[in-house]
């Protein structure tokens, strides 16, 4: 794999000597995600393939251009799995993609956020040099501030070349059940049951319905379902797989069209936002999306930033265009300055993903 990584070096090296952008990109099933960006693409796909797998000891460490599906599928023969639960967009979705977006899925509020579990990275910054934060190991401390600052950074530090993540067992057991009642209760009950002793893993309200994933032994579960009740869901899988891709209808009819899809993320006993459109709340209460009619983006985020959170215009036609339209909540002025700081360290010609964040 040297020679795909001298590769790789030469075109780095190239843009930053002339100015030139470069769009990194693996299976392109997220380039719809952040702001508009153009520059010349680095496909990232031939450095692929999993380095090194030690079931006992739950670390997994792949390149980049390495396909979701082929980890997820060595995990499962092991009975193992990623435990923030990656959203799959596509076929062609890689594992650089996956920390390079920093999206977790239904189980994040149980388990941790995909930064949680990254043990470690290596990078190749804007002149071409390959650095290496972190370890393959759960108890390594040297570096893993740097290595987890990589999930969610969307390729605007370099390219991420390698990871390691941290791997947990899959549940001996998963049941989901349900209720019919209204946003208010449902975000009580759902902050009640986060402290006490219950399995939840997942939880989804929406359109009057509250889902809730128990995941983990057998007798742990016949426990919560006394105590809870609920009506069991016989396809529990299929709905937790929909919601995590955002193939169900909810996530369907904001791909297209006048609508926009916007991601809140708020403290999970913030009460009921009063928001036009139809909002999907996961994780406790602590994220909320909402479907909406374009043009109002500052009234979600000076809802959501009164709330103690902020919004991210998530999915949405014409991203580059329009007051407000950023995709991600605006900084502070000390917050950018910081960024701005980190960015010119790791990528001082800014060659790439330009613009994609901010």
């Amino acid at each position: 794999m040297d020679d795909i990584l001298d590769r790789f070096r030469a075109r780095i090296q190239a843009a930053s000597a002339d100015g030139s952008a470069l769009l990194l990109r693996g299976g392109g099933s997220k380039d719809w995600y952040g702001q508009h960006v153009a520059g010349d693409v680095l496909d990232t796909r031939a450095h692929a393939g999993v380095v090194g797998y030690e079931p006992t000891e739950l670390v997994l460490t792949a390149r980049c251009g390495t396909a979701l599906a082929e980890i997820e599928a060595l995990l499962a023969a092991n009975g193992q799995m990623l435990a923030f639960e990656p959203p799959r967009f596509g076929a062609g979705s890689t594992i650089g993609g996956v920390v390079a977006s920093g999206l977790s899925g239904p189980r994040r509020a149980s388990a941790g956020a995909l930064r949680d579990f990254v043990l470690g990275a290596q990078l190749m910054d804007g002149r071409g040099e390959l650095l290496s934060f972190g370890g393959q190991v759960m108890k390594n401390v040297a570096g893993y501030d740097v290595a987890r600052l990589l999930a969610g950074s969307l390729g605007s530090l370099g390219l991420i070349t390698e990871v390691s993540l941290k791997v947990l067992p899959l549940p001996l057991c998963e049941e989901t059940i349900r209720f019919e009642i209204d946003e208010i209760t449902a975000l009580r009950w759902m902050n009640e049951w986060a402290g006490r002793p219950l399995p939840v893993s997942a939880t989804c309200w929406h359109g009057g319905l509250l889902s809730v994933r128990l995941s983990g032994a057998q007798a742990a579960l016949r426990a919560a379902l006394t105590e809870m009740g609920g009506e069991r869901l016989a396809d529990g899988a299929a709905f937790w797989t929909a919601l995590r891709d955002q193939q169900d209808r909810f996530f369907a009819a904001a791909q297209g069209g006048e609508t926009e899809l916007w991601r809140l993320s708020v403290p999970s006993a913030a009460s009921a936002l009063v928001l036009r459109g139809e909002q999907l709340i996961e994780w406790g209460g602590a994220q909320r999306w909402l479907r909406v009619e374009r043009g109002v983006a500052d009234d979600i985020r000076r809802v959501s930033a009164a709330a103690g959170g902020h919004a991210t215009r998530y999915r949405a036609q014409g991203r580059e265009l329009g007051a407000g339209a950023g995709a991600f909540h605006p900084l502070a002025p000390a917050v950018a300055r910081i960024h701005e700081r980190i960015k010119a360290a790791f990528d001082p010609a800014g060659i790439f993903n330009r613009g994609r964040m901010y």
